[in-house]
């Protein structure tokens, strides 16, 4: 049994009813303990079930008293600053918690009404992205070496793709926090500001108040930023004025939901970007997803399973398999807490927009085409990538297997 359950449990037995307080504050104390990113209160028929996701992967915990629900949100919404007598619309919100006496905590709140009830995330937004390096989010030394290469560009674009999950933010994070400098100005346009990064300006969204991607773009072109960052680009009209952005002497970071780096490209076609302008200014397009990294604990190596030989052979070279027999794998320890993993990386390919590639967009080509002139080039697939991750052991082929059907 897990220590929030412990904890829980001990609350629960006290004989009168528990405090919401200290429930929501044991929630978030675990959350914090284990690098939870989220916290799930769903409302059942009979109970309130509560979820962690733990390195991307939810995980159930304690089921509490159905009559515990409405105190339990109601702690949430004061926290938050909501309405605590609004029960039938969405809500957002966020709070800064303290967890262990000194550790401050911001949470993102979002409250939907469903059957049961309001299901409440909770959304840990840790500061850990001012530690991270191309290397330590995992990136090759070679796809590091293209993406540094792209940012001493002063003007074009570089944009990260991928499922909603998958570090693009993060990555993004990262990328801003290598270009801050005194001697430049980056401005960020953001939905939500995941966190506050000194010496540079971020806005927030706010679509109720005419403040959406498209419009704050345009009013951060007049604020004379050498580099720009746009959270997401979403529709037609972002992206015409990410491009016009890009070619008028700024470097524009931004995400794109694809489902690779190559898509990335007839993406921005379909947005009616005109093929000259696309082919103009994307740097480089990043595709990428998150892994469990194999806890370093209770990490064993293991043969591979018939099961995922046939699996990987659909998609790795026959040759590259038949030279490694031999992954690894976590059996779980009390450090992972009987996961077998612990933390995060990325599998990721990088793009080059080369003479290649220009060409290729000015000429419609699919995605499929512009892949294999990447490849052609030198770009290591997104799975391959993932591939040599599991033969070093820091993942493993269920993982890789897992990401592949997203």
């Amino acid at each position: 049994m897990d220590k929030f359950n412990e904890t829980i449990l001990k609350e629960l037995s006290q004989g009168t009813s528990p405090s919401a307080t200290n429930i929501v504050d044991h929630m978030l104390c675990h959350a914090h303990s284990t690098h939870a990113s989220d916290i799930h209160i769903e409302p059942e028929a009979r109970g309130i079930r509560i979820r962690f996701r733990i390195d991307g992967v939810l995980e159930d915990s304690k089921t509490l008293p159905r009559e515990l629900h409405e105190e339990i949100i109601s702690r949430i919404k004061v926290l938050s600053k909501l309405r605590t007598d609004e029960h039938s619309a969405p809500q957002d919100g966020r709070f800064r918690a303290t967890i262990h006496k000194d550790t401050l905590v911001d949470v993102r709140v979002s409250i939907v009404p469903t059957f049961h009830g309001e299901t409440v995330v909770l959304r840990l937004l840790s500061n850990h992205g001012e530690e991270f390096t191309l290397q330590t989010l995992g990136f090759s030394t070679s796809d590091a070496l293209h993406i540094q290469h792209a940012l001493r560009n002063s003007t074009g674009m570089i944009l990260v793709t991928g499922p909603t999950g998958s570090g693009k933010t993060t990555t993004l994070y990262t990328l801003i926090k290598m270009l801050n400098s005194k001697k430049i100005s980056i401005v960020t346009i953001e939905d939500p500001i995941e966190y506050s990064i000194d010496g540079i300006e971020q806005i927030q969204v706010n679509a109720r108040n005419g403040l959406t991607f498209a419009n704050g773009l345009r009013s951060i072109l007049r604020q004379d930023p050498n580099i720009i960052m746009v959270g997401e680009i979403r529709d037609t009209e972002t992206a015409s004025i990410a491009v016009n952005t890009a070619l008028t002497g700024h470097l524009l970071l931004s995400t794109l939901h694809t489902s690779d780096a190559a898509t990335t490209l007839p993406r921005l076609l379909d947005m009616k970007i005109e093929p000259f302008l696309v082919s103009s200014t994307v740097s480089i397009a990043i595709g990428q997803r998150l892994v469990r990294k194999i806890c370093t604990h209770c990490k064993v190596r293991t043969p591979l399973t018939e099961e995922e030989s046939i699996s990987l052979s659909e998609l790795i070279p026959k040759e590259l398999l038949d030279n490694t027999k031999d992954f690894y794998e976590g059996r779980g320890c009390n450090h992972c807490h009987q996961t077998g993993y612990a933390g995060r990386i990325i599998i990721a390919e990088v793009l080059v927009a080369n003479e290649e590639i220009r060409n290729a967009i000015l000429l419609k080509a699919s995605a499929r085409e512009m892949k294999q002139i990447a490849v052609k080039h030198g770009m290591t697939p997104l799975l391959m990538d993932g591939f040599y991750k599991a033969k070093e052991g820091l993942t493993t082929i269920k993982e890789i297997l897992r990401v592949a059907e997203v």
